[in-house]
């Protein structure tokens, strides 16, 4: 076991950060909106941030909260599908910035090595190699799909569906994606507003993996990026883990990073300044492969 940490009066927070990742046995990173600002993706924060990405829908006075709900898709499935398949589109040609690997690198070199907790439903954390069964989506995935109604509670990938969207008026102009059991409108598997009919049994599963495995930790360390407060959702994940589970925290926000303890360390900086930052305290070691004899837990 490594040492712990100094006295936070001997060394930064960013030095901090670093030392207790050296010391951890498992790595969970908790993810909110602002991990994927840094790999280019709109920030839906507040009507002037939504409508900026989405003007067609400014002008029709349709705020986030509106167009990302069931109701959307029952009243406008064009314009609903508009918004979701032009988010299905960019997400899948996003390219997650270089803090997405430096985790999966210090995940590697664990003992139990990492999970994730996202609020996201992007799917950034696939595509640079992290392992889906560690990978839990509380809020579901746009890459999955179920019926509206829904007639049963399948979801099925999202792989077939190519949509083609006029970002003017924000309508899809394909034909919409349809539910194969029963023939009728499909919609994305995320949890909208005003949702009683989200299926969540894919992200259930995730969840009870996620509990799983951290019943095997002892000394986690929680990296939590871009999650605030007005949706504190990630925020009361990475409590329930220090609680529970003993973990430490390492909270990066450019906004709000402050800490529940001294020996926690608190980053005032966007997700991907943040771990880079760490990443120069913790030296080319800890951005190479896993030490022989290391499973990384995955």
């Amino acid at each position: 076991m490594n040492e712990p940490c100094s006295e936070p009066i001997d060394m930064s927070p960013v030095e901090r950060a670093a030392c207790l990742i050296q010391q951890a046995d498992a790595l969970i990173v908790a993810a909110g909106a602002g991990m994927g600002v840094d790999s280019g993706l709109p920030d839906f924060r507040g009507k002037d941030g939504f409508w900026r990405a989405y003007p067609a829908l400014r002008e029709a006075q349709i705020d986030f909260e509106n167009i990302a709900s069931p109701a959307a898709f029952h009243a406008s499935p064009e314009r609903a599908w508009g918004f979701y398949g032009h988010r299905l589109a960019l997400y899948r040609e996003t390219v997650p910035h270089r803090g997405f690997d430096l985790l999966r690198q210090w995940g590697d070199r664990m003992l139990h090595g990492l999970s994730v907790f996202t609020s996201n439903v992007d799917g950034q954390f696939q595509k640079p190699g992290f392992d889906q069964a560690h990978i839990h989506e509380c809020h579901g995935s746009i890459h999955h799909l179920q019926c509206l109604e829904p007639c049963s509670q399948e979801v099925w990938l999202a792989d077939s569906f190519q949509p083609d969207v006029d970002e003017q008026s924000c309508q899809l102009r394909n034909p919409p994606p349809a539910c194969p059991a029963c023939g009728g409108l499909a919609r994305p598997n995320v949890l909208m507003f005003a949702d009683w009919g989200w299926t969540d049994q894919r992200t259930e599963a995730q969840a009870k993996r996620q509990q799983a495995w951290l019943c095997a930790v002892t000394q986690p360390v929680v990296i939590e990026l871009g999650a605030g407060t007005a949706m504190p959702t990630v925020r009361h994940f990475s409590r329930r883990v220090i609680h529970q589970h003993g973990g430490r925290l390492i909270r990066i926000n450019p906004n709000d990073c402050t800490v529940p303890t001294r020996l926690d360390a608190g980053l005032p900086m966007g997700a991907a300044d943040g771990l880079a930052a760490i990443a120069k305290v913790l030296g080319a070691e800890w951005s190479s492969a896993a030490p022989e004899g290391g499973d990384g837990g995955h």
